[in-house]
């Protein structure tokens, strides 16, 4: 908690520690998911179970003061990931970031007039996994299933691949699973959560780490170096997603991803990620 509060205006850094230390502080940032601030909308904690609606109306100031210290005073230095709409910073932290887009060549280059900011916590739960391992795990072949989790944001998908990345990296002794060398394509810096290249967040003895680069080419660049017999990766969904996918199962390479939805509706919706199941690539679908 302490990390990311440092990256805030003055002003709301000193509101919410104050807010803390009222309200059992530990309980909170045990179950804090996100804090978000608006332009002339107050402070919003968002926990696992309730928000608390934090009365303190914040500023424009506020969140150019919060995005340069996110930036470290060079917007122009993360000018690509505010076009993308979220910076990552250290231990794996995603802020999200909404404005007005600059459109070039029917792309957005930028957001002018940042106006909204969500900081996402990212936890890591070891452990957490522990349930759904037996189906993602073909213990007949000392392998994995190709497998992806399925829920709506904000719901654990994320951490939930970070534990099963790391048992099956490690291997489990007491159902005699072998380690396997696992791939991470870290698109946005979640999983792994590096810093100057080193994971903050423990994924495993045998996983190598390649992150800031698209799945598709994080997926082909992992095969062609580093030999891995399961790749693992965020969000997926477009056509350029599906296609490294299918090298990757073509190459003998077992693959753990996840995705958004609540339902095999959803799945199946997703034109892209169907044609893994058509293609029978898919060999389980977890909902969390």
């Amino acid at each position: 908690m302490r990390e990311i509060l440092i990256y805030f205006s003055d002003n709301i850094n000193n509101i919410i520690l104050e807010v803390l230390k009222q309200n059992q502080g530990a309980k909170i940032e045990d179950n804090l998911q996100e804090i978000r601030i608006r332009i002339n909308r107050p402070i919003i904690l968002k926990l696992r179970d309730f928000d608390i609606c934090i009365n303190y109306i914040v500023t424009e100031r506020d969140i150019m003061q919060t995005l340069e210290k996110l930036c470290q005073n060079s917007l122009y230095a993360y000018k690509k990931q505010i076009s993308e709409g979220y910076i990552t910073i250290q231990g794996g932290h995603r802020i999200g970031i909404t404005g007005t887009g600059v459109i070039e060549d029917d792309k957005i280059v930028n957001l002018k007039y940042i106006s909204s900011l969500n900081f996402r916590i990212a936890r890591e739960i070891k452990g957490c996994s522990k349930k759904i391992l037996k189906e993602i795990i073909n213990l007949n072949e000392n392998t994995i299933y190709n497998t992806v989790l399925v829920s709506p944001p904000g719901k654990g998908k994320t951490t939930m691949l970070r534990d099963i990345v790391r048992n099956i990296s490690n291997g489990i002794e007491e159902i005699s699973f072998n380690g396997k060398t696992c791939g991470v394509v870290d698109e946005r810096g979640e999983i792994a959560a590096c810093y100057r290249g080193i994971p903050q967040k423990d994924i495993g003895i045998r996983t190598d780490v390649i992150e800031n680069v698209s799945k598709e080419k994080g997926i082909l660049m992992l095969l062609r170096s580093m030999a891995p017999e399961v790749i693992a990766c965020d969000e997926i969904g477009s056509k350029e997603d599906v296609q490294a996918i299918e090298k990757l199962t073509i190459s003998g390479v077992k693959g753990i991803f996840t995705m958004h939805g609540r339902t095999i509706e959803d799945v199946k919706n997703n034109h892209e990620v169907n044609k893994l199941l058509e293609k029978n690539i898919l060999e389980k679908i977890i909902f969390i």
